[in-house]
């Protein structure tokens, strides 16, 4: 049985990267867990309301996808820089561990969020050969939001070279990511229908399909 590991910092950033493609690989028979590395909880300022409504949103979207598990780690969303670094790679490598991925997808480590960066780094130590030699191929996704806002002068910007065509898989996409209620706003928001939308049909003229998801090849063990 093929399995996928999809790491999100925070609730929807999968949506956002690889929504459709995580629809096509369960679709293709594969087991796909979702791993979100942070949470809202009272500690980190957020209310009761809120942490009930992101559960719910948590929940949903994971029956919409068919994830085959749900991996919660509820790290202190934006403060990722404040903990040790141990303290981020060793829960990751937990559930690296446990689900034995083949394929694994995270974030651009460029992204304008300090999160994506730190838990592009985590996944790179969660991923090391020699330790996990299941793992064979990783890919990084793109964030509307945030890869898109990540203007560090050093780094070349996001450049795919791996595509997924997800014509079939676009509207239900989108549908799942209007569940999470509090990230989506209207048009010219980023995280909005219309935008998604945009990005997926130019990846899509970039390799001749309707709609796609572009991603950059990590590394690909063959």
């Amino acid at each position: 049985m093929n399995t996928a590991l999809i790491v999100a910092p925070h609730a929807d950033d999968e949506t956002l990267g690889c929504g459709g493609t995580i629809l096509k690989l369960v679709e293709q028979g594969y087991q796909v867990h979702w791993l979100l590395v942070t949470g809202m909880t009272r500690s980190t300022g957020y209310s009761d309301a809120q942490i009930t409504a992101r559960k719910a949103e948590i929940q949903e979207a994971s029956t919409a996808y068919g994830f085959t598990a749900t991996h919660e780690l509820k790290l202190p969303p934006a403060r990722l820089d404040m903990l040790p670094k141990g303290d981020i790679i060793g829960p990751i490598c937990k559930v690296v561990a446990e689900v034995k991925p083949s394929l694994v997808f995270t974030v651009y480590r460029n992204d304008a969020h300090s999160d994506h960066e730190i838990v592009f780094d985590a996944v790179m130590s969660a991923t090391k050969s020699f330790r996990y030699p299941f793992v064979k191929k990783v890919l990084a996704y793109e964030t509307m939001s945030e890869t898109d806002f990540g203007m560090k002068p050093e780094d070349g910007g996001f450049r795919p070279n791996v595509f997924f065509d997800i014509s079939g898989y676009l509207n239900k996409k989108l549908d799942i990511l209007d569940i999470f209620e509090s990230e989506v706003h209207d048009f010219p928001f980023p995280r909005s229908r219309t935008a998604l939308e945009a990005l997926a049909r130019v990846r899509g003229v970039q390799c001749n399909s309707e709609a796609a998801e572009a991603f950059m090849l990590i590394k690909e063990i063959v």
